[in-house]
């Protein structure tokens, strides 16, 4: 028996893969691609875990800060993930793929009558995203005081917690309404198909073609994935 052969084999036998979906914004689109390829899955009468039409993706629905403990520790061989979720869990993963949708702009903001000139010493950002923000003000030189906060961070500012926030900005609607504005974008956020590297190394196979599945009406000449960087 080919070594090929012997891999699906074994792939067979351990059944479906295993796929986090994280709740919120993300858990619509990617229902909708996979219904496109004709592998439709719902999370029915408030259940987490469902597998698709046919059979060869189990889902776990998730949230979406917890999807890459869940993908690191190998309860879900795959999953959806943002950058930002990804830079504040420190797990190293396999990427892909990455989505045309979902993305985004991790941004730095303030009130709109904010005087940066006033701004002495340490900055005090107010932030869900510390690692990122610790990281990105660290390696500018910039001395900062990190706040954690759960809730919305837009009313750091307004109520005088910290003068900046760092947060994720789409239409920039929230910060509109609260007086903010963005005083500076730090990165683009993409959202990328991950991968347990050891979960990938041995169901290689399965997951290549699920891959190719998922992109194959938006390349003429699908590929096998590879690592990104």
């Amino acid at each position: 028996m080919s070594n090929e052969s012997s891999t699906e084999t074994t792939v067979q036998r351990s059944g479906p893969l295993t796929f986090a979906v994280p709740k919120g914004r993300l858990h619509d689109d990617v229902r909708a691609l996979f219904a496109e390829r004709n592998m439709p899955f719902e999370f029915e009468n408030r259940k987490l875990v469902t597998d698709d039409q046919t059979g060869s993706v189990r889902f776990m629905l998730v949230k979406n800060s917890d999807l890459p403990v869940y993908v690191h520790h190998g309860i879900a061989g795959l999953g959806v993930c943002g950058d930002d979720v990804l830079y504040e869990s420190g797990f190293d993963f396999v990427r892909l793929l990455t989505f045309p949708f979902g993305g985004t702009r991790m941004c730095l903001a303030a009130r709109r009558d904010h005087d940066p000139s006033r701004d002495r010493g340490r900055l005090t950002v107010a932030t869900k995203f510390t690692r990122f923000a610790r990281d990105f003000f660290h390696n500018r030189g910039i001395p900062v005081e990190v706040i954690k906060l759960g809730g919305s961070v837009e009313l750091a500012p307004v109520l005088g917690l910290a003068p900046y926030i760092v947060d994720l900005v789409e239409t920039g609607s929230t910060l509109v309404a609260n007086d903010l504005a963005v005083t500076e974008e730090l990165t683009q956020i993409s959202v990328h198909l991950i991968a347990n590297p050891a979960y990938y190394k041995f169901h290689y196979a399965a997951v290549n073609r699920l891959v190719d599945t998922l992109r194959e009406e938006r390349t003429n000449h699908p590929t096998s994935p590879r690592s990104e960087t």
